[in-house]
């Protein structure tokens, strides 16, 4: 079935690819984690990938503590009253009803907050910004998302009464980023926040006028106790059972902000219509292995359940695609020494397509990267030109428009060549160690 985006002039041959993106953002919308959103995806996915030819289609469920958001509203009470564009980071704590007032502190770093005393926020909310740029590899979002991360954690240790964070993105719209934070060892989580960039900006130069700089915050967000999840798994098998199969991997679930188009609704696309073309020639050697994770986001439960299931079957080379749907631009990998010739031919064929063999290592990804670890095996990475990834990941903006059919199409052309190469090796694929 076309979709409205293929037949207002995207390549025919990404149907698929754009079909299961359009579909899965309108018929089932956005999938947070552990709700009946994401368990409707599961159900969504299994008919769509009996549909398109796939066997051994499955849901494995697994638990996971659930966690909706709640009310939601931010605001400079003085010297100036203005209202902020706020969300809640994922496990955040709750404010009381009313919320929290007090004087706003401001930290232009994390590392800032982390030097500041112990218990000098008693009372206080903490504000943390940072300098992410926009860049092709994506550069910055590992080490400025700590803020994200780690704040919450840090900033209740120093006493604050909730922390507020400039949105880990590179986009300058009043959307705020959501996204994960992380549960602390011991006591109840911090009521955290995103704060639009427009918003940050206003923060950072009220704070340089160094006068008392005060806000209100109000998040209601809740723990929903065990939950299930799952993965959804399918196979296009290979002539050869002994050759172990290639794993390739997208996340089903997304944030509840937007529709979750780019995250990653797109790579679910992209993995399983090149599987599909990489065997329209007929049937491969190897078999294809498609993982469509649940609850990536909220900490990539998904890859940890599919590595505790599946983690003593044999497995030849894993990759994944979750970074948006723009352009292919390089090849990065990690195989054994001997297995560099196949590596060699696989970057000779994406060359053809302007695509680079790059000298880093692949990060291969939070759903294969478990498995990947725990079995020592080989990673290929198609890196994706993420320029204007994070001016709409995590965010409302992260929707159905956002999707160009001719870089998603290039994207499907570099995957199927690769599964192409990977699925006709009869040789052996060694652990890269």
């Amino acid at each position: 079935m076309a979709s409205p985006a293929c037949a207002a002039g995207g390549d025919a041959r990404s149907s698929d690819a754009l079909s299961i993106i359009t579909d899965l953002t309108t018929d089932v919308g956005q999938r947070l984690g552990g709700t009946e959103r994401e368990a409707a995806a599961r159900d969504w996915a299994v008919a769509r990938l009996k549909e398109l030819g796939f066997a051994n289609v499955r849901s494995e469920p697994f638990p996971i503590t659930g966690w909706v958001r709640g009310e939601e509203k931010a605001a400079i009470t003085a010297p100036v009253p203005q209202k902020l564009a706020v969300t809640a980071l994922g496990y955040s704590g709750a404010t009381p009803p009313q919320g929290v007032n007090g004087e706003l502190v401001y930290f232009p770093t994390l590392d800032a907050l982390k030097l500041a005393p112990d218990g000098s926020l008693r009372g206080k909310i903490a504000f943390v910004d940072h300098a992410m740029k926009a860049a092709q590899d994506g550069g910055g979002y590992g080490p400025f998302g700590e803020a994200r991360r780690q704040g919450p954690t840090i900033a209740a240790a120093k006493g604050a009464s909730a922390l507020l964070i400039r949105s880990i993105g590179t986009d300058h719209t009043r959307s705020p980023h959501t996204g994960v934070t992380r549960i602390p060892p011991q006591g109840e989580p911090l009521p955290s926040g995103a704060v639009s960039s427009p918003d940050a900006d206003l923060i950072a130069r009220l704070a340089a006028k160094d006068k008392p700089l005060t806000a209100s915050v109000t998040l209601t967000p809740r723990f929903t106790g065990q939950v299930m999840s799952g993965n959804v798994i399918a196979e296009l098998p290979g002539r050869d059972p002994k050759l172990a199969p290639i794993l390739v991997a997208c996340h089903l679930d997304s944030w509840d902000l937007g529709q979750g188009a780019i995250d990653d609704a797109s790579g679910c696309g992209i993995i399983t219509a090149a599987a599909l073309e990489a065997s329209k020639s007929g049937q491969l050697a190897r078999t294809i292995r498609v993982l469509w994770a649940g609850t990536e986001e909220m900490g990539g439960f998904g890859g940890q359940a599919y590595a505790k299931a599946h983690g003593a079957e044999p497995h030849a080379v894993v990759m994944e695609s979750d970074t948006g749907a723009d352009r292919v631009f390089r090849f990065l990998f990690r195989m054994a020494p001997q297995d560099k010739p196949l590596a060699e031919r696989i970057g000779a064929e994406l060359a053809k397509m302007g695509i680079y063999t790059g000298d880093g290592a692949p990060e291969g990804g939070e759903d294969v990267g478990y498995i990947a670890e725990k079995q020592k095996l080989a990673v290929i990475d198609l890196n994706q030109d993420m320029i204007r990834y994070f001016d709409w990941h995590h965010t409302p903006d992260d929707t159905l428009d956002k999707i160009d059919p001719a870089q998603l199409q290039q994207n499907v052309d570099a995957w199927a060549a690769v599964l192409k190469i990977l699925g006709s090796y009869t040789g052996t694929i060694n652990p890269a160690g």
